[in-house]
């Protein structure tokens, strides 16, 4: 098999999609968390500083998705086609709530009355947090397996299968996560009294994200135990979850002192280490199989060619650095606190 730098292609582009994930779970993370926030916001003038902070940048943010999902198709064809069948309804779900949080973001301001706003408010918010949950119940499902069988067809029987304890924890934490990445997010764009119960809120959420991870990372020790295997046989990798556990401690550490932009960067830090678990868990399979494991499709089985991949590399090697420099010029135009005037949503 054909190498760049020692390492095989399949497993480059095995690197390129998760690098492309972790990025639109961190900016569109602290997008999901913003909106579960938002009903918690009683006046109309913090539902609209909080609209407006994310309002530069949540359909930029959502790049990353398009492309992370269409690199999975390009590299990993097999895995794309099953994963999809698979878990077609929490994608469809997935797919409605993203439709009805934009339209709620573009159509609030359109009209002054109450209850249209107060409507598009409960649009917004609860489509925010059943797309961070959604995204965890998949992450859940990925990481305990489903059922693939023959020719890498989804056996599954029940239509709301993937609603199984271990996906359901993963949604949650998954949640508790955005939305403690979503009040700094937010802590960094507003001022006064919307700030001081950011405050309180971003406390409370830490509180509540320490409590639902570590429930979740004791049921994964005790009832998940393959994802422990890689770590067992080559306690090295342990710096990866000690890191983890760090970058979790600094978030309140640096909020209680106040030092809100270094919080986000360590929450930020967090789900891209949580991600990268998650990675060396599952590598080189892509997805478990519960029905046998002759059925695990790995990188390997379900790559495209080694054409495919070489090509491909090149169009990402020109491709990435045009959207990060992107990304890079939005957040650095539109940073600093919220103002809100007569453009504003």
């Amino acid at each position: 098999m054909e190498t760049f730098l020692g390492i095989d292609y399949p497993t480059w582009w095995y690197l390129v999609v998760g690098g492309l994930f972790s990025g639109y779970a961190i900016l569109d993370g602290f997008d999901f968390g913003a909106g579960a926030w938002h009903l918690f916001f009683k006046k109309e003038q913090s539902r609209r500083i909080a609209l407006n902070a994310i309002g530069p940048v949540w359909d930029g943010n959502e790049v990353w998705l398009v492309i992370g999902g269409g690199a999975l198709f390009a590299g990993f064809p097999v895995m794309y086609a099953t994963f999809f069948s698979a878990l077609y309804v929490p994608f469809m779900l997935f797919l409605v709530c993203i439709i009805f949080r934009a339209i709620a973001i573009e159509f609030r301001g359109k009209e002054d009355g109450k209850l249209w706003r107060k409507s598009w408010d409960i649009s917004y918010s609860v489509s925010s947090i059943l797309l961070a949950f959604l995204l965890g119940v998949v992450l859940g499902n990925v990481l305990q397996g489903i059922a693939v069988g023959k020719d890498y067809l989804y056996q599954g029987s029940g239509f709301f299968e993937f609603l199984n304890p271990y996906a359901l924890m993963t949604g949650f934490t998954t949640l508790a996560l955005f939305m403690v990445h979503g009040a700094i997010y937010l802590l960094l764009k507003t001022e006064g009294r919307l700030f001081a119960k950011l405050t309180v809120l971003l406390k409370r959420a830490i509180i509540g994200f320490m409590v639902i991870f570590g429930i979740t990372s004791l049921y994964t020790l005790l009832y998940i135990p393959h994802l422990s295997d890689d770590f067992k046989s080559n306690p090295a990798l342990f710096i990866v979850p000690v890191l983890t556990f760090l970058s979790i401690a600094n978030i309140p550490r640096l909020a209680t002192k106040k030092r809100f932009r270094g919080a986000f960067l360590f929450s930020s830090l967090t789900i891209s280490l949580l991600l990268i678990l998650v990675a060396i868990e599952l590598y080189p399979t892509l997805l478990i199989s519960t029905v046998d494991p002759k059925y695990n499709l790995t990188v390997y089985k379900a790559a495209a060619s080694t054409k495919s991949l070489k090509i491909m590399m090149t169009i990402v090697a020109i491709g990435a650095p045009l959207v990060a420099g992107y990304t890079f010029f939005v957040y650095k135009t539109f940073r600093g606190k919220v103002k809100l005037d007569e453009h504003s949503y």
